[in-house]
């Protein structure tokens, strides 16, 4: 029935608004990273904690709380996470101290993780099947567009008023975006529960343990990289901080593109648009040492970067929904990789930053990029796209 009645689009908009708004708060530290560091007293790289403590928090969010509340309708689920993220985003802007900043991030990582798990499950149960690709991209369209608009929109943001203000302002919005998912989403019961043994079935697929995994290589060499990036550039290409802001929304631009273009490839070929993302990773990040020491190299491997990144989450997800027995089971799985990443890439990088230097982290971080692109030569193509019930 749910197939038949008409394209829920406002719904997938509230929806891609959600994951808009979360993953803006789960990176916008990285643009305030050193206004954070000096407002507080710590290094940079305890500064980073403000991304791996919530994504430490939303992977187990991420596979916990789908199993947690059972057959609660998905629509109360992500309207009631949404109200998680506005109470964290306003503590993080009233914390006095930096303990209490890194509890603040606490609630937003839950929110993150039992959103994002839930979130990527959905579109085929709001549009008709054949418009279930067009959906997915403008879903995960909001990781891209957290990256063009929020993540340096907060940025400048925070640069021109104070870092307090910028997380105060994603609190207001999150509260509109949460009103919206009330009143747009339809009554979404779960069709299975998911159980904890449901996702440690999922894993006996090999098509969702290359997914993962993965997904987790990907991500954990990104973000030991990436956290950085504002230092990157200004002490390896020479760039002025000022410009920092206005790079990132290049960046996000190029995200969207890349997102665009595996929208659309990677419906076509999985395989191929998986195996893509580390390999070009490799490249960009291991020669951004050598080859950006200049303003103009390091901003055109920052947008082929950007281009990459921003196909990583529909290129997963289209894989995650040839392969899966059951999708909400494997997305909250995908969910747990990817915010676990996020988490130990930020500090693995925080640790190589403080102890070596920025090119070491990039260098460390490609390593990671490596491992991912073997992983997927190593599975046969015809592993995609065959689900095993």
């Amino acid at each position: 029935m749910e197939q038949e009645q008409a394209p829920r689009w406002r719904a997938v908009v509230a929806v891609m608004i959600g994951i808009f708004l979360l993953v803006t708060a789960e990176q916008l530290p990285i643009g305030l990273l050193s206004q954070v560091a000096s407002a507080m007293g710590v290094t940079p790289g305890m500064a980073g904690l403000m991304v791996t403590v919530p994504g430490v928090i939303a992977a187990f969010s991420a596979p916990l709380l789908p199993v947690a509340v059972g057959r609660l309708d998905r629509r109360i689920m992500l309207t009631l996470l949404m109200m998680v993220m506005v109470l964290g985003s306003v503590l993080t802007a009233l914390a006095s101290s930096f303990a209490l900043l890194l509890a603040a991030r606490v609630l937003v990582g839950l929110s993150i993780g039992g959103f994002w798990a839930v979130a990527g499950s959905i579109a085929p149960r709001l549009v008709p099947e054949a418009k279930v690709p067009k959906a997915m991209t403008l879903i995960f369209g909001g990781v891209a567009a957290a990256s063009v608009l929020g993540v340096p929109l907060g940025t400048l943001l925070g640069d021109l008023s104070n870092w307090r203000v910028a997380f105060g302002a994603l609190g207001g919005f999150s509260l509109l975006t949460a009103i919206a998912l009330w009143c747009w989403l339809p009554p979404l019961p779960p069709r299975e529960p998911v159980r904890l043994r449901v996702l440690a079935q999922q894993l006996s697929n090999r098509g969702v343990r290359v997914a993962v995994l993965t997904t987790g290589f990907v991500v954990v060499g990104h973000f030991a990289a990436y956290t950085f990036i504002s230092p990157i550039l200004q002490e390896i290409s020479g760039i002025s901080q000022r410009h920092v802001g206005s790079l990132l929304l290049l960046y996000g631009a190029a995200g969207i593109l890349g997102n665009i273009a595996a929208g659309v490839f990677a419906g076509r070929h999985p395989y191929r648009a998986v195996l893509a993302i580390p390999s070009l990773l490799l490249l960009v990040v291991a020669a951004f040492p050598l080859l950006g020491i200049q303003p103009q190299s390091g901003v055109i491997l920052l947008m082929i970067w950007g281009a990459v990144f921003g196909s990583v989450s529909v290129s997963i997800q289209t894989w995650i929904l040839r392969t899966a027995p059951n999708t909400e089971a494997a997305t909250a799985l995908m969910a747990f990789a990817f915010n676990m990443s996020i988490g130990l890439g930020a500090m693995l990088g925080g640790r190589i930053v403080d102890g070596t230097s920025l090119p070491i982290a990039m260098w460390a971080a490609s390593i990671f990029f490596l491992m991912g692109a073997l992983l997927v030569l190593r599975t046969p193509p015809r592993v995609v796209g065959v689900k095993t019930r």
